[in-house]
């Protein structure tokens, strides 16, 4: 249990929430372990099996404090909030926002910095930690690539300039991705991107990952009052949710890649937890996908310091807290969208 932002995060997974007076009460095998004035909250999320009571969620409502329910894997179920929770004004402004290209590049382009950002300090780590097993001079040659582009991104007024930035950084990024890959050489190498379907074993585990990491997001938006399907980079498509794509551009080269590559470095994958298609497509086995579930779950629950709050929170909340200040920067309490930038 923390509370970050003016929120407070129930993280253990047998938590029962109740109303006593104006707290409300974290409660473990029917004993009181945490209490919290409800004045000082504007919303709660709650990753615990129990839920919370009736009284509580009538007193959430009363108040304007959004009161939302996830599994402890992060899977969004749902929300109550009442009149005054702002939530209307709030889609109204994500509306407007998404509607004027340029208000929208003034978000995105901070996401877009974020995961360029990110990018190349995932390189820098590699250099930092494997130096003598890798090419140094054509890692740090992609890392000056990427730094480089980070002024342009920061300047960039138009989505299209934007997207096409975006894509020459990941080009960059993606040339040196195969270096980073140290084990299992004969399985698990990388030429270029591709999906839809994936043609080898990394690529299938990155879609994979990737498809976790998105649905996390997703999660983190609802949760927060905003809609996911409604995007600033990624203009609106039926069926996609495009808030959730921006959301975790910043958190690919982090949080999905360095998985990927923990998992493959560590010899935790190898060449028969795949399945190959007849027409080329490759997929992870029922098995194997469950393993990696776990091993992601674990992953989220590590800790480290968010750059911006200066607070030490699991992984699996970096999500929500950076949609959380996604909010608030549309609501107007911040100037600007402030990325998740890694170190």
């Amino acid at each position: 249990m923390r509370q970050l932002l003016n929120t407070l995060f129930i993280t253990s997974e047998d938590i029962y929430l109740s109303l006593d007076g104006e707290n409300v009460v974290a409660n473990r095998d029917r004993e009181t372990v945490a209490r919290y004035p409800l004045h000082g909250l504007s919303g709660i999320l709650s990753f615990s099996y129990p839920g919370a009571s009736p009284a509580l969620m009538g007193a959430c409502a009363k108040r304007g404090i959004s009161l939302a329910f996830f599994t402890p894997q992060g899977k969004f179920l749902a929300k109550t909030c009442g009149e005054s929770s702002g939530n209307v004004l709030l889609h109204r402004r994500q509306y407007q926002v998404a509607e004027d290209e340029n208000q929208s590049c003034l978000v995105a382009r901070n996401m877009i910095f974020g995961k360029l950002y990110n990018a190349r300090w995932r390189i820098e780590r590699t250099m930092r930690d494997h130096a003598l097993r890798v090419d140094a001079e054509k890692l740090s040659a992609a890392s000056a690539s990427l730094q480089g582009l980070l002024p342009d991104v920061q300047n960039s007024t138009d989505l299209d300039n934007l997207r096409g930035i975006e894509g020459a950084g990941s080009a960059v990024y993606f040339s040196v991705m195969d270096e980073m890959i140290l084990q299992g050489k004969d399985t698990f190498c990388f030429s270029e991107r591709n999906r839809r379907p994936p043609l080898d074993p990394f690529n299938a585990v990155l879609s994979f990952v990737y498809t976790l990491l998105a649905h996390d997001c997703a999660a983190a938006l609802e949760g927060v009052g905003l809609d996911s399907y409604v995007g600033f980079l990624h203009r609106w498509r039926p069926g996609r949710s495009s808030l959730a794509l921006d959301l975790m551009e910043e958190m690919r080269p982090c949080l999905a890649d360095t998985f990927v590559l923990t998992l493959i470095n560590n010899r935790m994958l190898k060449a028969a937890d795949f399945c190959r298609q007849a027409g080329g497509a490759v997929y992870l086995s029922d098995e194997t996908r469950r393993e990696v579930l776990k091993h992601w779950q674990e992953r989220k629950r590590e800790t480290l310091t968010h750059p911006f709050l200066k607070e030490k929170i699991p992984w699996g909340l970096i999500p929500h807290v950076q949609a959380l200040l996604l909010a608030r920067c549309l609501r107007g309490d911040l100037d600007a969208y402030p990325p998740f930038l890694w170190k």
